[in-house]
């Protein structure tokens, strides 16, 4: 995609969302640490659901240490993977209190050694809570990355690097949850809505998706 066209992608979906924001819920930075590391293969509002009751008792790592793991399992046990995710979280509380004084470090690098901590749950915690130029790849962004040439790459890194190398200014901040929001409710994976795409005329997905048809009789759309 030419530069020209990258710029235009980002304006009109900054037009049309100009504050672009995750839509996991949490109160402070180490709340927004623990919901994204729990939020790995499962979706924002089933992480929500578990961690609105969870972070009325938890907003601290201490405070997570003293619920402790079979506590903390409870509140979770509706999310994929909760045994391996509570251990995880348990013992980032436990470093985060023994190295850090209890804070988040504002470092990618030193996010990423923190147990359940990889590239994507780093780059999403340093531009939500510290506003850095990261760009966090998951399914949805990888694949309008690749689907519409915005960002074309074989590895979720390779996507990362292209958006890092080709994301404009004023957009850099807000691009990876312009493209996660477009990946997950209009360019979807299995019946992307190309018909509603304010991004279409700049798309390269040849296999555009029409409007589905009305039915006369009930007014609703007919594979509904």
């Amino acid at each position: 995609m030419k530069k020209a066209d990258i710029f235009e992608f980002y304006r009109r979906l900054a037009e049309l969302n100009p504050d672009p924001e995750t839509e996991l819920e949490y109160g402070n930075v180490y709340q927004l640490l623990v919901a994204v590391t729990l939020s790995a293969q499962a979706t924002d509002v089933g992480v929500n659901k578990a961690t609105r009751a969870l972070f009325a008792k938890v907003k601290h790592p201490r405070d997570m240490v003293a619920l402790g793991e079979e506590g903390l399992k409870e509140h979770i046990k509706t999310i994929g993977l909760y045994n391996s995710k509570a251990k995880n979280v348990m013992a980032m509380a436990e470093i985060l209190l023994r190295d850090h004084d209890g804070e988040i470090p504002a470092d990618r690098d030193i996010l990423t050694t923190l147990p359940g901590v990889g590239r994507k749950t780093a780059n999403v915690v340093m531009n939500c809570a510290f506003g850095a130029e990261t760009f966090a790849v998951d399914t949805h962004i990888f694949r309008v990355g690749n689907r519409t040439g915005i960002a074309p790459g074989k590895t979720p890194l390779a996507v990362e690097k292209k958006l890092e190398k080709g994301t404009p200014e004023p957009f850099r901040v807000g691009a990876h949850h312009w493209l996660i929001l477009h990946g997950r409710y209009i360019c979807k994976a299995r019946t992307p809505e190309c018909w509603r795409c304010p991004v279409d005329d700049l798309c390269r997905f040849k296999k555009k998706t029409p409007e589905p048809a009305v039915s006369k009789r009930s007014g609703t759309k007919a594979h509904e």
